[in-house]
């Protein structure tokens, strides 16, 4: 068959573009933070592993993080130190990349602290602090409230709670790092109401040369304040690492509320951290409210339990108090436990009930702590477990910048520029370095195919994340059969566990043979007028094909009271109901529209494979469907014998604003279309509507592949 007998059918989609969708009435609901998620244990576990890898490579490719940046110099200045009972404190920074700094505070114990030295190595914990600051001091009346609760035993380390749990660790043997969050104490190159606060868009995010923080380019590279902090938080322990005094082998990180969030997502990521204690985040409640908590496909299809179950099987301990982790004894810690037994760890997981307290890392939950980090680092039985007050430390004292250690001066849009800009150098970098070259030895050049797909590819696979469905996952219903001379029956086809709905119409070939289908997918909406010019099309080609009409308009209009915006046509994203302007609120808990697309075309093509099987099956898609058919040509693999895009030169990064039907996050970042359409090799590809040279990518990944002959561009 000529490899593009099927073309005339993709100019007949281009024709018909400009005809009037039909409205759709039904309402998919959107998730939003404040929602339940549950953890469904995995039967076995080499189940759990795969699982696992899967959300671990989630996590990297939501905070920006896959590839890893280079560990560039830290760089780091200790000054001011400070000499209390027990501990010394010392101010503390470093950049964890160029021109950007992180400050705070690091306890060390006493010279004559001899509690878990072992070759002179001690033992360090790193503490992400959360909101309120490293420096948050309780008012008087709040004090006497947290005393008389039994919440806080002392009036300084009481006042100062954060810094209590370091001052304590510090007296057991432990070297300690609190550091700052964005905006907050010392760290305000990129301001307080920024990273925790921005409501609206600040004007220079409208500007695609130079992106800030919140800009379409920013979503578009994975560029976000949860990225940067966590980079912060990966840096941090770096720096414990690399102290003469601290053992990299006994390393442990603990935090509260958005501290908690941040334990989590470094326990998940990081290998070195042998005992974790994430608290007042592990829940299957509220996620985290902040923007810093926040980003694009984080949680999609999991929550916080499961990614704190990936530190899993070493020690993790935390909390249920009366707030959104009150029901943890009941959903999620038992089916932790289920998890840890399964890995035959049980005992390494723990949560500590304190209901009577609110949202909290007080005095109680510090006692719960405090035990769990000496056991797991290998502290001795007599080291200190039991709390006690110190001397307070005045504003000076905890102040990282001083006359002679003055603050950078680079800050706000310009500091933001500069930390995006090396940002996206380091990813182009690192993934350009991956894309095969045609003139490399055999060998070579698949060794480099090879780690192209795991970064590219396993990017991708985040992003549009399903695989073919099965057939007893597919509920298939006729809705009406052609009569006389009209050969189209239509078809409704349903996934049940996806909710995902596609109405098809199937366009009976010549004579009724079995030459194959054909495939044309169209977001636009079920008009007779078009079909009947379809049918007419499909006559005149003669090829005795049946070809397979699918509507790809998923219902995505939200409940009213979840919809912030009207949905004026099928062609524009929906969102959650929040006044914050912030894609991550959205997208990091719901499917895009392209990937809702992308699975309503997996559920025709896995249909016409289980249902119809001989024939050839070709996908013929054009520019308003290219993002969903080359994701869904990718993952159907063989089964789809030939793709057939006539792309009119789309991209995904030029997109106005997240709101846009084409809007994917991080598409810009793993080359766009084409680099969704490279990962279709070897299997047979046919582009047009492309400038000259610019498929030179899907070129060198099909050469790479031994299938340069498979693959024809226009």
């Amino acid at each position: 068959m000529p490899r593009f007998s099927v073309w005339p059918l993709v100019v007949l989609v281009v024709v018909s573009s400009g005809m009037a969708s039909q409205a759709q009435s039904e309402k998919q609901d959107l998730k939003t933070l404040n929602d339940h998620f549950p953890f469904t244990v995995p039967d076995s576990v080499d189940a759990w592993n795969d699982r696992a890898d899967g959300l671990r490579r989630r996590v990297l490719v939501a905070t920006g993080l896959w590839p890893m940046p280079d560990r560039t110099p830290l760089q780091p200045v200790l000054h001011g130190k400070i000499q209390r009972d027990g501990f010394t404190v010392e101010k503390v920074y470093f950049q964890s990349l160029p021109g950007h700094f992180v400050t705070g505070m690091l306890f060390r114990p006493a010279a004559d602290n001899a509690f878990g030295l072992v070759d002179g190595k001690r033992p360090a914990v790193l503490s992400p602090h959360g909101h309120g600051g490293r420096t948050m001091r309780l008012s008087d009346g709040e004090l006497a409230k947290q005393i008389q609760s039994g919440g806080e035993v002392f009036e300084n380390s009481g006042r100062y709670p954060k810094l209590a749990r370091c001052a304590h660790l510090a007296r057991m043997g432990c070297v300690t790092l609190i550091f700052d969050m964005l905006g907050y104490a010392d760290s305000q190159q990129i301001e307080f109401e920024t990273a925790h606060r921005h409501a609206q868009p600040r004007p220079e995010e409208s500007d695609r040369e130079h992106p800030c923080l919140y800009s379409i380019d920013a979503d578009l590279n994975l560029q976000s304040v949860m990225g940067l902090q966590t980079w912060n938080a990966i840096r941090a322990l770096d720096f414990l690492a690399e102290l003469p005094d601290v053992d990299p082998n006994r390393l442990g990180v603990t935090g509260g509320s958005g501290g908690g969030t941040q334990t989590i997502l470094l326990g998940a990521i990081d290998p070195r951290i042998k005992v974790g204690f994430p608290n007042g985040m592990v829940s299957t409640s509220m996620q985290g409210g902040c923007y810093c908590e926040n980003c694009n496909y984080l949680r999609i299809g999991t929550g916080n339990v499961e990614l704190a179950a990936l530190f899993a099987p070493k020690p993790q301990g935390m909390t249920a108090a009366n707030d959104w982790t009150k029901d943890m004894l009941t959903d999620g810690f038992p089916q932790l436990q289920q998890l840890y037994a399964m890995l035959g760890a049980k005992e390494n997981v723990m949560c500590g009930d304190v209901l009577t307290y609110p949202h909290n890392y007080n005095y109680v939950t510090r006692a719960m702590m405090y035990p769990w980090m000496a056991k797991y680092l290998g502290l001795p039985a007599n080291a200190p477990l039991v709390e006690s007050d110190f001397e307070p430390l005045s504003e000076a004292d905890m102040k990282v910048w001083d006359d002679d250690h003055p603050a950078p001066t680079e800050v706000g849009i310009p500091h933001e520029r500069k930390v995006l800009a090396w940002w996206k150098q380091q990813s182009d970098q690192k993934l350009n370095a991956l894309i095969p070259d045609p003139a490399a030895d055999a060998a070579a050049a698949a060794d480099r195919l090879a780690e192209y797909r795991r970064v590219v590819g396993g990017a991708w696979s985040v992003i549009f994340d399903r695989s073919m469905p099965a057939a007893q996952n597919l509920v298939v219903t006729k809705r009406n059969e052609g009569v006389g001379d009209d050969r189209v029956v239509s078809y409704r086809l349903e996934h049940r566990d996806w909710k995902t709905v596609v109405d098809i119409d199937v366009v009976a070939g010549k004579n009724n043979s079995s030459a194959g289908h054909v495939v044309v997918p169209t977001t636009l909406g079920r008009q007779r007028a078009r079909r009947d010019a379809i049918v007419k099309s499909v006559a005149a080609t003669g090829d005795g094909r049946t070809t397979v009409i699918a509507y790809l308009t998923p219902a995505m209009t939200s409940t009213a009271a979840q919809a912030r915006k009207a949905m004026p046509s099928e062609h524009q994203q929906p969102l959650i109901d929040d006044e914050r302007n912030y894609s991550g609120l959205t997208f990091g808990y719901n499917r895009t529209l392209a990937v809702k697309r992308f699975e309503q075309l997996l559920c025709v093509l896995a249909y016409l494979d289980h249902s119809t099987p001989d024939g050839p099956l070709t996908l013929v898609a054009d520019s308003s469907s290219s993002v969903s058919s080359a994701a869904a040509s990718v993952v159907a693999g063989d089964s789809v014998d030939e793709f057939h895009l006539d792309s009119g030169g789309f991209r995904l990064n030029r997109v106005p604003d997240y709101s846009d039907e084409h809007f994917v996050p991080g598409a810009a970042k793993y080359f766009d279309l084409p680099g969704l359409l490279s990962l279709r090799a070897p299997n047979a590809l046919s582009i047009q509507g492309e400038a000259e040279g610019a498929m030179g990518l899907v070129q060198k990944v099909y050469a790479a592949a031994g299938a340069a002959d498979r693959l024809t561009v226009q």
